[in-house]
């Protein structure tokens, strides 16, 4: 099946099916359609091939691999479509090959477990501190070198350590210093050239050279002999690859430099933190991960990574970008998915945008950003995600986690008590309307219509008012449907309260779809050190429920990624105070943090303020990098969601900047922008008339515009002295 498998779970959710369209170069007379498969001991189910059988096959299982070879009797040629489709629901199966032969060559048909050997052997190196690797299975010869050798300068030695995991392997062999042969669980095998300690003396630096080369065994041979760790060829490239590191610092405010410490170790996490080879879409690429223990992808953790790369380096953002996004007509994939479906793509694009306003990359990602909105608005091929009357999203059949937080109260109530079918969280809906916006900006500027847009965001909107809000509680709702799939009621807990009394309930807030009255409740829940506001920042669940707790992972914590959001939904709505509360906090919590353990945490504990989870994360906690580029880097204009920038000048020097920016929030909305410019005095006009700036800083502004909607120009110049 071209190097692929069919498993983790097919088989237990209705509908699942697979298709195949197999090229048959010659014609299959009297063909048998021969299947390779495993079930759990004492497990059968039935599999319907339509097209190909009438009637089902029958399958049990062994636990082990079982081959069946099902008579099609029939003639097969040209073009073969095979589709896989588990007849009843509940039986995962695995399924790891097929094949099409005629009934008489079947006894020639065999299937071979290919003998892997992990292990490469070592043939003759030219020197001591170089290795030359053979493996198997490999075409290439592998080389290192690392140019000291052993006993001299820093000492050295060759290790092996057998597993298939390196990061975990490594976390439990830490304590061993001699032993050369180190072993983990699963099969693999890994060479190691370990480097012992490395000394250096205060604010001295040091330049180790290595170097990894491949191909024909001669070849690399040759070149291991004449590796020289002092040629000026190694110095020059050091000295290039200078060039391009990413300039954190370049333009930092007086203001910044007491985040410095911590904001260098987030990049450095950032940056480092990348896997390979990870496989997507029948290739293998490198890929950006919350943390190496996750050889992964991540839809939402890698949003939030690509808006963290945006600070640092733009191209290696887009190239997180483009890692999810999928050719415009690809039947099988709308976008790459894996984990909570927070569509944080979008705002990876939006951040780009506000940067660049790229008129190419904004006409590559249209088309691609449309299908996957359309998918995940439940418009588009399969998606289930708007099968309800009410018209809210529920995400459910994708993914258990509806917004990234693993042990928020209702959430963790619906799939306990098995009401996914039936129970539309708040965030989903919020997120597709968000997204709706972006998309419309995004077909205004390209000259392309918006009435789908506008539709989707009118109705959601209204099921959202209809539905969900709950006058007593002040937040947003659960909603709860009958057995014909209309909405009959709200989420409760136990106690009567209202069961979303936290970010969920208030997500709304970030789609822009709540009435004044209603966002003067959520924002006022959120500031409130009785309700969401803790000493760390936003908690996710708000402190009066009765069902918050302080020993939570999400209940009970406080992350960055959904204060990004917020934050931005403050600018939206002209709360400046509230906006800058929620970053500074951010960035003065971060900073202690790291100060005191040196390490990137997942996020804080309400009742303490430390930090917690994985120790070396870049994925969700990266928005620090975005709050500090807005209010500390010269060269900045920061907007909300709502304020498109459709043309943006800044200063060579950063001593000003010219924008023309286009409001599309409710008409009651007065947004901010942020401006972080050099050091000086400024004058700010809009529309050619002088209007106040609030100084947060020396020289970063924060501006309130005229409610909208409406298109502006926006001119901050630096006072002559």
């Amino acid at each position: 099946m071209g190097g692929f498998g069919l498993g983790q779970g097919f088989g237990l959710s209705a509908g699942d099916a697979a298709t195949y369209r197999v090229q048959v170069p010659r014609s299959l007379p009297n063909a048998v359609l021969v299947l390779r498969y495993r079930l759990d001991a004492g497990t059968e189910m039935r599999l319907d091939i339509p097209g190909l059988l009438r009637r089902g096959v029958r399958l049990r299982g062994t636990g082990e691999v079982a081959i069946r070879e099902i008579p099609l009797r029939r003639t097969l040629q040209d073009e073969v479509i095979v589709t896989l489709a588990p007849a009843e629901e509940g039986t995962p199966i695995e399924i790891d090959g097929f094949a099409l032969v005629p009934a008489a060559t079947l006894d020639g048909l065999r299937f071979e477990s290919a003998p892997w050997n992990y292990e490469p052997r070592r043939l003759e190196a030219p020197r001591a501190d170089t290795l030359v690797l053979k493996y198997d299975h490999v075409v290439a010869t592998y080389g290192l070198a690392w140019g000291v050798q052993e006993g001299e300068g820093v000492p050295s030695v060759v290790r092996s350590f057998f597993c298939d995991d390196l990061d975990t392997t490594l976390q439990i062999t830490a304590h061993e210093h001699v032993r050369r042969t180190l072993a983990g669980p699963g099969d693999g095998h890994y060479t190691n050239v370990f480097q012992r300690p490395i000394f250096l003396e205060p604010h001295s630096d040091r330049v180790m050279v290595g170097l990894v080369c491949c191909g024909d065994t001669v070849a690399v041979q040759a070149r291991l002999a004449t590796f020289d760790p002092g040629d000026s060829a190694w110095i020059e490239a050091h000295a290039a690859a200078r060039s391009h590191a990413a300039a954190l610092f370049a333009g930092v405010k007086p203001s910044g430099e007491v985040y410095r410490f911590s904001q260098e170790r987030m990049a450095a996490t950032l940056l480092t933190n990348v896997v390979y080879p990870v496989r997507t879409r029948g290739t293998w690429i490198r890929h950006s991960t919350p943390g190496r223990w996750w050889d992964s992808l991540y839809t939402w953790d890698s949003g939030f990574i690509g808006l963290g790369l945006s600070e640092l380096d733009a191209d290696r953002a887009l190239d997180n970008l483009n890692a999810y996004l999928t050719e415009p007509g690809t039947e099988d994939a709308a976008f790459i998915h894996h984990g909570s479906l927070v569509p944080t793509q979008f705002y990876v694009f939006q951040a780009l945008w506000d940067q660049t306003q790229s008129m190419p990359l904004l006409r590559y990602a249209y088309p691609r950003l449309l299908q996957y909105y359309r998918f995940l608005g439940g418009q588009l091929g399969s998606s289930t995600t708007r099968d309800l009357g009410s018209n809210l999203i529920r995400t459910w059949d994708y993914f258990y986690n509806s917004g990234g937080w693993d042990d928020y109260p209702p959430q963790v109530h619906v799939h306990l008590n098995g009401l996914r079918a039936s129970v539309t969280p708040v965030i989903s809906t919020s997120q597709v309307i968000r997204i709706a916006k972006i998309v419309r900006n995004m077909a205004l500027t390209l000259g392309e219509p918006t009435d789908e847009f506008d539709r989707d965001i009118e109705l959601l909107s209204d099921a959202l008012q209809t539905y969900s809000w709950d006058e007593d509680a002040g937040y947003f709702s659960y909603v709860t449907h009958d057995d014909q799939g209309m909405p009959n009621g709200v989420l409760r807990h136990e106690s009567g309260m209202n069961f979303n009394m936290g970010m969920d309930g208030a997500s709304p807030l970030v789609a822009g779809v709540c009435t004044a009255a209603q966002e003067a409740r959520l924002v006022d829940a959120l500031m409130s050190p009785e309700r969401m506001w803790s000493r760390c920042g936003l908690s996710t669940v708000d402190q009066s429920a009765p069902y918050f707790r302080d020993d939570g992972y999400w209940n009970g914590g406080v992350w960055m990624p959904h204060q990004w959001f917020f934050w931005k939904a403050m600018l939206d709505l002209g709360q400046m105070e509230a906006a800058h509360r929620i970053a500074s906090t951010a960035l003065d919590v971060w900073q202690t943090e790291v100060s005191r353990s040196y390490n990137c945490l997942e996020h804080f504990i309400v009742r303490t303020g430390r930090g917690a989870g994985w120790h070396h994360f870049g994925g969700l906690s990266a928005p620090v990098l975005n709050w500090f580029g807005a209010y500390h880097r010269a060269g900045r204009l920061t907007v909300g969601f709502d304020t498109w920038i459709e043309a943006l000048d800044v200063a060579a020097d950063a001593a000003g900047l010219a924008a023309r920016l286009r409001h599309t929030g409710a008409a009651h909305h007065a947004p901010a922008v942020i401006a972080a410019l050099a050091p000086g005095a400024y004058t700010v006009t809009w529309q050619g008339k002088v209007v106040p700036a609030v100084e947060r800083y020396p020289s970063t502004l924060e501006i309130q515009l005229p409610q909208g909607p409406w298109v502006g120009e926006l001119l901050i110049s630096r006072v002559q002295v």
